[in-house]
């Protein structure tokens, strides 16, 4: 596989070569977080670095090795590349969840040859309103926004998320269909 345009690089074309990688040597992570919502909003928000989980049996040590192999190098928590000064890959712990749902089954997207999995538009969304909800993270309520305005998704699984996660969860639903209708 050629290697991405590092000074250049998008949250997608680093995803799609680190996540090649990975699925060529049996590790099958899952993209999770801003750089989703980099990737559907299609470059309007930049996040800045992938957060990837790990599968549930941990593969750390074959991790390593696989990012090594293409450049990176571990630095406290972060892989980072040196041709690459703008993104870096973090790996996250299993198993994939968004508040207290564990049930996430994420899309998958073939890539020359293999299987990558990101979380679903409708998940992304149910991600950010969860720091929203959860942290009063105001920007985490204006990327779902970004994300529910370029894709398809489900917005009554959106509802249903939030009145299950939350007590307050009904009044971030509020307002978040407000100013996606506007």
């Amino acid at each position: 596989m050629e290697e991405p345009n590092w000074s250049e690089v998008n949250e997608e074309e680093l995803w799609k070569f680190v996540g090649w990688h990975l699925a060529h040597k049996g590790i099958q992570s899952v993209l999770v977080g801003g750089a989703v919502v980099a990737i559907y909003s299609r470059g309007a928000y930049r996040s800045g670095d992938l957060d990837l989980v790990e599968p549930l049996l941990s593969k750390a040590s074959e991790i390593k090795t696989t990012m090594e192999s293409i450049g990176f190098s571990k630095v406290n928590r972060h892989y980072v590349h040196p041709k690459c000064q703008h993104l870096y890959i973090e790996f996250v712990s299993a198993p994939v969840s968004i508040g207290d749902d564990y049930k996430i089954v994420p899309d998958e997207k073939e890539f020359q040859g293999k299987i990558l999995k990101i979380l679903s538009p409708t998940d992304c969304i149910k991600d950010r309103l969860a720091s929203f909800l959860h942290f009063k993270a105001r920007e985490c309520l204006d990327q779902a926004l970004l994300v529910a305005k370029s894709q398809n998704f489900d917005l009554e699984k959106v509802k249903e998320w939030c009145l299950n996660e939350s007590s307050s969860g009904k009044e971030v639903f509020e307002e978040f269909v407000n100013l996606y209708k506007k």
